[in-house]
């Protein structure tokens, strides 16, 4: 018996790649000089004191929201390619967010958080416009992973996206 397919280990695989890709950029921009280190050296205590701290929490809630990731997108499909895209999507964008948000709470580069800000914009639109899209062809299972979106009379309109929310 087969338990994978090698398009399911491919997939996988590929999910995993881009992950850690994603994660050691991040990382290696997190560890680069700040506005701080430009004024002769001089660094506030508080930033030295909180700078272990916050990288471990930060790496903690990165792998957390990777974990969280990986474990959603692994689905069984309904043969519904619509519906499998959706449900192995939302998953991959909602850890977008939640690293997104990390570096909100940590990160101290000022063009980076810009980014995570649109990232959480972009992808919880994008998960909206997802959800909707399923459900305008039939209505969710309670076994579905992919839940409801809260309604609105308003039509979903397009999300605007910056290239790099993906």
């Amino acid at each position: 018996m087969v338990l994978f397919s090698r398009s399911f280990i491919r997939k996988r695989a590929v999910s995993i790649a881009v992950a850690v890709s994603v994660a050691a950029a991040s990382l290696a921009l997190a560890h680069g000089p700040t506005s701080v280190h430009r004024f002769h050296g001089i660094v506030p205590v508080q930033y030295v004191v909180d700078r272990n701290n916050s990288v471990e929490t930060f790496q903690s809630e990165s792998q957390s929201a990777m974990n969280k990731m990986m474990a959603g997108m692994t689905v069984k499909p309904i043969g519904d390619v619509d519906r499998d895209f959706v449900a192995m999507m939302i998953p991959h964008h909602q850890a977008a967010v939640d690293m997104a948000q990390a570096e909100l709470k940590y990160g101290h580069n000022e063009l980076l958080r810009r980014l995570a800000r649109e990232i959480v914009v972009n992808q919880r639109q994008e998960i909206t416009v997802m959800r909707l899209a399923v459900d305008d062809e039939r209505p969710v299972s309670a076994a579905s992973p992919v839940q409801p979106a809260p309604s609105s009379n308003a039509p979903p309109t397009a999300p605007k996206t910056t290239g790099m929310s993906h």
